[in-house]
């Protein structure tokens, strides 16, 4: 029976082999993912955690659709459709929702990671543009996905989007048409296009441009980041809001809080093309010009004081108006208008000095510091690994496992009771538990076992030599 099994054996090997080498010329082979066997700082590759939320937002959204109908009259019912009666659409619609604001924090986060560590200096110009390009395409895609609800924050971020495109010099009514269509029945279903395929193809195209041929994929951290989401969507479930209708005045609300800074920028009455086009392309134009500029041998941030106080004068840029974009006047007696205007003055007079203290004292602290430091050789300590003893890990693990099991079944009951978001709070937590269990089993280290040397019999008169010399 061996002998006749032996030629097709053969003819699989050498199918898998042929394979195997046809697809070395293809992307398949080309990116080579590194699973790591010890924990590694998960700042390292924020890119790849970003790409497995795109991953999950790509599933949740597939079976999201099948459930959805992109039109003015069923857009908000069927999301409520989905939360309040479709199986695990209420678990499948946070996950969905919270992933892309996830995505969105996770893409700003590795964008700064990469600024301020100058990875950009390393022949990474290209993968620095096509990651800065991505970062804004992100935004775009979570805006027009909770502008599919069709809801009163949806309303303000289409009047926000149409008014910014109409403003734009030039080509502002025929890129409005284009966009956005001529009504509400047809922006909605240009919206679903660009969400669902034309942005997710834009994206999936650069990222074979923005990849690094070498990746890593934390299995630990990966999942501890999806409990983290879960964990959250149980904490803030995702609200439907008010249902949008164009006879009745929407409420006050505001955007999203990726958007909130463009959103405190418009409120304050100037040209909405300069405060809602290019005051944010100039940031924007600052990261994609520094692989150009920075072009010294130095890569941490401690040696790079004038790009790091730029940096920090950025996030404190987009922290003041962030926090701006959601402060609405307290006075209900004031019309909608007066309690959402932000007096223009006080708003970029604060903005101005603020940026140019923290330029300012970032930058001379570091210079001065780096002043006290010559001469000095920088010393390196690696933090000392955490390791346990077999006992410990031991009962670490069964706790961990025990805690593990109480959690599913927990949220198994919670689910059949139809509290929702104790479902998902448990879920995640049960995520965040497993990665935990992951990292304590990867690092652990069974103790080194003491090594003896026999010695032989030493004959009459020979020499005493101790086992190390032999």
């Amino acid at each position: 029976m061996a002998e006749k099994s032996k030629p097709s054996s053969n003819l699989i090997v050498k199918l898998l082999l042929w394979i195997i080498d046809r697809l070395e010329r293809t992307i398949f082979l080309g990116i080579k993912i590194t699973l790591p066997r010890k924990f590694l700082s998960p700042l390292g590759f924020l890119g790849m955690l970003t790409f497995v939320v795109f991953v999950i937002l790509g599933v949740t959204g597939a079976v999201l659709m099948l459930y959805y109908e992109p039109s003015t009259a069923n857009a908000f019912d069927d999301v409520e459709n989905i939360q309040e009666n479709i199986p695990y659409g209420f678990l499948i619609r946070n996950i969905h929702y919270h992933g892309s604001n996830a995505m969105v924090f996770l893409a700003v986060a590795h964008l700064y990671y990469q600024y301020f560590s100058g990875r950009y200096k390393i022949r990474n110009e290209i993968i620095w543009v096509t990651g800065l390009i991505l970062g804004v395409i992100t935004v775009l895609e979570a805006f027009t996905g909770y502008d599919l609800l069709y809801n009163d924050r949806a309303e303000l971020a289409v009047s926000i989007g149409v008014s910014l495109t109409n403003a734009s010099p030039v080509i502002g009514p025929v890129l409005q048409q284009f966009i956005w269509g001529s009504g509400f029945s047809e922006f909605i279903i240009r919206l679903y296009a660009l969400h669902v395929f034309v942005i997710p193809l834009m994206m999936t195209v650069l990222m074979l441009f923005h990849f690094p041929r070498f990746l890593v994929l934390d299995i630990p951290i990966s999942t501890a980041v999806v409990g983290a989401i879960l964990v959250v969507g149980g904490l803030m479930p995702a609200e439907l809001g008010v249902k949008f209708d164009p006879n009745f005045p929407p409420g006050i609300t505001v955007p999203e809080w990726y958007l909130t800074g463009l959103y405190a920028f418009i409120r304050t009455g100037y040209d909405k093309f300069f405060t809602g086009g290019v005051l944010p392309l100039l940031l924007i134009l600052m990261f994609l010009v520094v692989p150009f500029i920075d072009r010294g041998r130095k890569f941490t941030w401690k040696d790079r004081p004038f790009f790091t106080a730029l940096g920090l004068t950025s996030i404190a840029q987009i922290l003041i108006t962030t926090v701006w974009g959601f402060y609405i006047d307290p006075d209900s007696s004031k019309p909608t208008v007066l309690r959402l205007f932000i007096e223009p003055v006080s708003f970029y007079t604060l903005l101005i000095l603020s940026s140019a203290a923290m330029f300012v004292v970032t930058y001379s602290y570091m210079r001065a510091k780096a002043a006290l430091n010559v001469g000095k050789k920088r010393v390196i300590t690696r933090p000392k690994p955490i390791t346990l003893s077999t006992r410990w890990t031991t009962i670490s693990v069964v706790l961990l496992v025990i805690f593990e099991i109480y959690l599913n079944i927990a949220a198994y009951m919670s689910y059949n009771a139809k509290l929702w978001n104790l479902t998902l709070f448990e879920i995640g937590a049960a995520f965040m538990v497993f990665a935990v269990l992951f990292h304590i089993v990867r690092a652990y280290q069974p103790p080194m076992t003491p090594i003896t040397t026999a010695v032989a019999a030493k004959p009459p008169g020979a020499p005493a030599v101790r086992a190390a010399e032999k």
